[in-house]
């Protein structure tokens, strides 16, 4: 990667340009970073316990009933968050929108099996599963990098 700064107290105005020939992770990054998408912890409920969850311990957050749970390996957390606030505010390399009520990291899923309908069964390490809807299947495998075909 080439970065190239140019200093000049005659620019108006502070901005800044990429040139690539595709937006892979690294430019997600660069974007996420310049956007401020990089939340540290998320605060979730669990009885009466106010519980500092880190992203990366989050398999995924789902929206049941007008409210948003996120769930860890090991227990869900109900969170004051919207599902689109944290889809926002959350790295997007690392969190997917898989279906209108659930954001997953890529990072916690397991594996994949095609279901009914063109949808896709995702289970998570915790063995927990969830199904992408049809709409976010071709977003997931983007991400992923599941639609290269193979040259062998």
């Amino acid at each position: 990667m080439k970065v190239s700064i140019d200093v000049d107290e005659n620019h108006p105005e502070t901005s800044i340009t990429i040139h690539c020939s595709q937006v892979d992770d690294t430019v997600k990054e660069i974007l996420d970073f310049l956007h401020e998408r990089k939340q540290d912890f998320v605060v979730g409920k669990n009885g009466e316990s106010q519980h500092i969850l880190k992203p990366e311990h989050i398999q995924f957050f789902r929206s049941e009933d007008e409210a948003v749970f996120a769930y860890t390996r090991d227990a869900s957390f109900k969170v004051k968050d919207k599902l689109y606030e944290l889809e926002r505010s959350l790295p997007s390399q690392r969190f997917v929108r898989i279906s209108k009520s659930v954001l997953a990291n890529l990072y916690e899923m397991s594996r994949f099996e095609p279901s009914f309908n063109g949808t896709l069964c995702v289970y998570f390490k915790s063995g927990e599963k969830e199904y992408a809807s049809r709409h976010y299947v071709g977003n997931i495998k983007e991400m992923l990098n599941m639609n290269r075909r193979d040259s062998r």
